[in-house]
């Protein structure tokens, strides 16, 4: 009776051990940087430390799992009740760190020897985020329920989500026409409102300022032959989350098989194509030789 005590005794702590292991891994990934290894390996070795050091501790110091346990149980429920860090945000890490280990993003850096922002004047006075039918162009997409019901469960996302739902319908109402002959023609935002026309410069207008209307953070991006725009998503803590908000909750269908493409800047910021050329945010790049890049 005493070995099955034993025995029973033993379970109770290796599961309240093993409970352990997963929010301990998420809080530990809010405080150490990527390393940027490949398949996301840094992330995955400390997992590894994390249980070895979870079966070292069950083996000397039982009442260790327990305090620990109760510990992170109370800063898990803390953060819950404060909208901080709490069970809900560790659960979505979980599963956007798995996802992102066999799913990852392709990332690349925005080069620094840059050259300035042809027509960069016109560019921004096109761009006009600021005018009310924009603004409420932009807005009569965000209502939709099942919208809503994205932003309950991805709350800390809201800005990102409808910031997605915008580009989804300008790339589906897109119609790409050329310049006339031998000009460089820039349509404003406001004034491309009933056509959604134009080449890739004027996509990159209408785009940035849309995203901008409902407060989203846009650059454009410059090639040898090309204009498109990039959104601002944060750092490789939201990475992880919003790979999986794309290609497993927004734009399942259009991100089927293919990677998410993004850009990081010297300050470590992600910023993900957003070009008329794929369906989904994050598309393959149509030219990758940056030129120049104008910020918003």
């Amino acid at each position: 009776m005493d070995g099955k005590d034993n025995r029973i005794t033993q379970l109770i702590f290796r599961i309240l051990a093993y409970i352990l292991i997963f929010p301990l891994v998420f809080v530990a990934f809010q405080f150490i940087p990527e390393a940027g290894l490949p398949f996301k390996l840094d992330r995955i070795l400390i997992f590894i430390a994390i249980v070895l050091l979870a079966e070292f501790v069950l083996r000397k110091y039982k009442i260790v799992v327990l305090v620990l346990y109760a510990a992170l149980v109370g800063f898990l429920t803390y953060g819950s009740i404060s909208n901080g860090y709490g069970f809900e945000i560790a659960y979505k890490n979980y599963k956007g760190m798995v996802y992102g280990i066999f799913v990852a993003p392709e990332a690349d850096t925005t080069p620094s020897n840059l050259r300035p922002f042809p027509y960069k004047i016109k560019y921004i006075e096109a761009v006009d985020y600021y005018n009310p039918d924009v603004r409420n162009y932009a807005v009569s997409l965000i209502t939709d329920d099942s919208l809503k019901k994205i932003i309950t469960e991805y709350h800390e996302y809201r800005r990102l989500v409808q910031c997605f739902a915008v580009f989804r319908d300008v790339n589906y109402r897109w119609n790409y026409v050329n310049d006339p002959k031998g000009q460089e023609y820039l349509v404003k935002a406001s004034d491309n409102l009933q056509d959604f026309s134009g080449d890739c410069d004027d996509h990159s207008i209408m785009m940035a300022a849309a995203i901008m209307s409902i407060g989203g953070t846009m650059r454009l991006v410059h090639t040898s032959e090309h204009v498109y725009p990039e959104i601002l998503i944060g750092d490789n803590h939201n990475l992880e989350d919003v790979n999986y908000i794309i290609k497993q909750v927004m734009f399942k269908n259009e991100s089927e098989g293919k990677r998410i493409h993004y850009h990081t800047d010297n300050q470590k910021q992600i910023w993900l194509n957003l070009d008329y050329t794929a369906r989904y945010p994050g598309g393959e790049f149509m030219d990758e030789k940056i030129t120049a890049i104008l910020y918003l």
